[in-house]
């Protein structure tokens, strides 16, 4: 079996994608029969990484792609789309694996080949527990988790625990959430391609919720809590006002494509 991995980075900070490699190092190595094959698309002006990995992660044999300049999120990962495994892996460069992560994930989709895409349980670096599931999302929900203040957030907790599916047990494999997170999808190879990976219409965000909805048209989802994943990441709004730009401008492709919902 040969399993696929595409890492798309910009700017990456070096000690957040060290933990990356080397949990996925360690995971890997407790696969059997199974071929890795790993790609860093790098979208940074600049090559930061050659040396680096040839340094660091040599026993990785990672292919780097670089000098095609910042193409975005989805495009990136789609230049990977004609040498996916088997299986293919879409990480974010700030995911740190459990170490039987993908022995768990690739067990779990021996068994049930009606699966075609995999989500894990995953908690923040602080610990707290992220909900990677979610329900097709109003617009007030995005405002709300997005960019209301937490005081405001708390206010309308029961309107988002709805909106993240926080009612989720996170002990039990659950089936068919509507969206999972980009940072960690785990698919069988044949749908990633047929689905044309992810929509190049999106730079940034929302690319992940496109391709769970087609997805689920197409195979069965599974959220599977022995798959265990540290995550940095999130908060658009924190970022500045670019991220704040493109988030708006990809929820507009988003609710054109399938629908607006504002409550």
């Amino acid at each position: 079996m040969l399993l696929s991995v595409c890492i798309v980075t910009y700017r990456p900070d070096l000690t957040v994608l060290q933990a990356t490699l080397e949990s996925l190092r360690a995971s890997i190595a407790r696969l059997a029969d199974t071929e890795t094959n790993i790609v860093i698309v790098d979208n940074s002006p600049s090559d930061s990484l050659s040396n680096w990995l040839r340094e660091s992660f040599q026993d990785l044999s990672i292919h780097l792609l670089n000098g095609q300049g910042n193409v975005g999120f989805g495009r990136a990962n789609n230049m990977v789309i004609d040498n996916v495994g088997d299986l293919h892996l879409v990480l974010n460069p700030d995911v740190v694996l459990g170490p039987d992560s993908l022995e768990n994930a690739l067990q779990f989709l021996k068994q049930h080949t009606n699966c075609g895409l995999l989500t894990p349980s995953a908690v923040g670096t602080d610990g707290i527990r992220q909900y990677l599931c979610k329900r097709y999302p109003a617009i007030l929900d995005l405002a709300l988790r997005g960019f209301a203040p937490k005081r405001l957030r708390q206010l309308f907790k029961k309107r988002l625990d709805h909106y993240q599916m926080a009612e989720m047990p996170d002990s039990a494999v659950f089936w068919d959430p509507p969206i999972v997170s980009g940072c960690f999808m785990l698919f069988r190879g044949e749908i990633f391609r047929n689905l044309n990976g992810f929509d190049p219409s999106y730079f940034l965000y929302f690319e992940d919720f496109d391709l769970s909805i087609r997805a689920a048209k197409v195979t069965r989802i599974a959220f599977l809590p022995t798959v265990r994943i540290v995550h940095g990441g999130g908060d658009a709004a924190r970022k500045g006002l670019w991220h704040i730009e493109q988030f708006i401008r990809s929820a507009y492709i988003f609710y054109r494509k399938f629908g607006l919902k504002l409550v």
